[in-house]
C-alpha cells in the first residue's frame, strides 16, 4: 500500500518537473534568442547595407581674380531741382509752359496781371526824364555862374531819387513775370488762368534731369575706401547696373546712432529714365585681388558651430585599405593603384573662413583649397562621409556664373 502511495507522488511530482524543466528551457531560448543573437542578426543585416547615394551639384574651387565692390542703396535726385513759387501776389494772365515741357533759362513760365506796375512804370519814367533835364538846366546855369553850388546838389539829389524809384518799380514789375532759373524740365502747372495767387505760391516743378544726385550711406569701416571722383554703377534693379557716374561728396561726419557715413554721387541720365525720389542700387567698385577662392553662396551652410562646406573625395575600398596598410608596415611609400580605389564618392564636412560677399559668391578665406570639389546643393540631406553622386544638371554655381555676377 505505501508503495503504491509513493509510486503515485513519484508519477505526480515527474509529470510536472517534466513540465517545468520543459518550460524553462523554452524561456531560456526566448531570451537568448532575444537579447543576445536577434541583436547580433540586426547588427549583421546592417552592418552589410550601405546607405543609398545623394544626388548633389558641385563646383570645383578654382583661384580667380576676385574684384571687390560696395553695394549700397540710394535715392535720387535731380542735379538741380526747385519747386518754382512766385514772389509777389497777383492774377495770373498767362500760363507760358505745358506739362513735361523742356524750359530754357531765363525763359517765362507765368505772367501775372501788371497793369498798375506798369502805369507806375511810366510815371517813374517820366520823373526821371524830368529830373534828367532839370539836371543839364542846372549845371548849365552853374556854369554861368548864375545859379548856386547847392541847386546844382539839389537838382542831383533829385535825380537819385527818380532813379531809385524807376528801379523799385521796375523790380517789382519784373516779380510779375516768373521765369525759370536754370535749364530743364517743368512738371505739372499747379494753378490755373485768372487765379488770385499770394507770395509763395507755388508754380510748378522745375528738375534739371540731364544728371543726378545719389545719395546713400556706408558703414563706417567702409568710408576708407572711398575718395572723392571715384567710379561707381548705378541700377534700378540687381541684374542691371546701366548707369555710370562718381562720387562727388563724402560726409566727413558719421552718424552716431546708424554708424553710417553719407556719401553723394552724380549719374548721367542721357535718356531721362532716371526720376528725383527714385530708389537706386550703387556698386562702387574697389582695386581687384588676384588668387582669391569664391564659391556659390548655395554651397556655405551656417551653423551654431560655424561655416562649412561639403568636400567630395572618393572613398576607398577595403582591399585599398588593406594594401595600404600592407605597404605601411612593409615601409614602402606606395599609393593605391587605381584599380584599388573605389569609384565610390563621399562627401566630407569641412570648416571654412568667409569674407566678403558679392553677388551670389562668397570669398574662402580657409578651409578649401584649388583643385577640391563642393557641394552646391542637396546638402539638407548629407551627414559627414555621406556617399553621393554627381548631377549638374541644374548646378546653382552655373547659374551664377552665367546670370550673376561675377568676381
Amino acid at each position: 500500500m505505501l508503495m503504491r502511495f509513493l509510486k503515485a507522488i513519484w508519477r505526480w511530482i515527474g509529470i510536472r518537473g517534466l513540465i517545468l524543466v520543459f518550460v524553462l528551457l523554452v524561456c531560456g531560448l526566448l531570451l537568448t534568442f532575444n537579447l543576445v543573437l536577434r541583436p547580433k542578426m540586426i547588427a549583421g543585416f546592417f552592418a552589410g547595407q550601405t546607405a543609398p547615394a545623394v544626388a548633389v551639384s558641385t563646383v570645383e574651387v578654382k583661384p580667380t581674380t576676385w574684384t571687390p565692390e560696395i553695394d549700397a542703396i540710394g535715392t535720387l535726385w535731380a542735379f538741380q531741382g526747385v519747386d518754382v513759387a512766385s514772389e509777389t501776389a497777383g492774377i495770373v494772365k498767362t500760363i507760358a509752359f505745358k506739362a513735361n515741357e523742356r524750359i530754357d533759362k531765363g525763359q517765362l513760365l507765368v505772367q501775372l496781371d501788371d497793369a498798375v506796375e506798369s502805369a507806375d512804370l511810366m510815371s517813374a519814367q517820366a520823373a526821371l526824364a524830368r529830373d534828367r533835364s532839370q539836371l543839364e538846366r542846372a549845371k548849365s546855369l552853374r556854369a554861368s555862374g548864375v545859379n548856386s553850388q547847392a541847386t546844382l546838389q539839389e537838382a542831383e539829389s533829385s535825380l537819385a531819387a527818380s532813379e531809385s524809384v524807376l528801379a523799385k518799380v521796375q523790380a517789382v514789375l519784373n516779380q510779375k513775370s516768373i521765369e525759370a532759373p536754370f535749364a530743364g524740365t517743368i512738371g505739372i502747372p499747379r494753378i490755373d488762368d485768372g487765379q488770385y495767387i499770394q507770395a509763395g505760391t507755388v508754380i510748378a516743378t522745375l528738375q534739371q534731369l540731364d544728371k543726378m544726385k545719389v545719395d546713400f550711406t556706408v558703414p563706417e569701416q567702409q568710408v576708407g575706401q572711398l575718395k572723392i571722383g571715384q567710379p561707381a554703377k548705378f541700377g534700378l534693379t540687381d541684374a542691371d547696373f546701366a548707369y555710370d557716374g562718381r562720387i562727388i561728396g563724402i560726409d566727413p561726419k558719421i552718424d552716431p546712432q546708424t554708424r553710417l557715413v553719407s556719401v553723394r554721387a552724380e549719374v548721367d541720365n542721357p535718356n531721362a529714365e532716371l526720376r528725383p525720389g527714385q530708389f537706386v542700387r550703387v556698386r562702387v567698385g574697389l582695386p581687384p585681388i588676384e588668387d582669391v577662392i569664391a564659391l556659390p553662396q548655395t554651397s556655405v551652410v551656417t551653423s551654431l558651430y560655424g561655416d562649412y562646406v561639403y568636400v567630395v573625395e572618393p572613398q576607398a575600398t577595403e582591399a585599398a585599405a588593406q594594401g595600404s596598410d600592407a605597404a605601411a608596415s612593409a615601409g614602402a611609400d606606395a599609393k593605391p593603384s587605381a584599380s584599388e580605389q573605389s569609384e565610390a564618392l563621399v562627401a566630407r564636412q569641412v570648416f571654412v573662413h568667409t569674407g566678403r560677399r558679392q553677388g551670389d559668391l562668397v570669398q574662402i578665406e580657409s578651409g578649401v583649397s584649388a583643385g577640391q570639389t563642393v557641394v552646391t546643393s542637396g546638402q539638407n540631406k548629407l551627414a559627414n562621409n555621406s556617399p553621393v553622386t554627381i548631377n549638374n544638371a541644374a548646378n546653382p554655381a552655373a547659374v551664377a556664373s552665367d546670370g550673376g555676377d561675377k568676381p
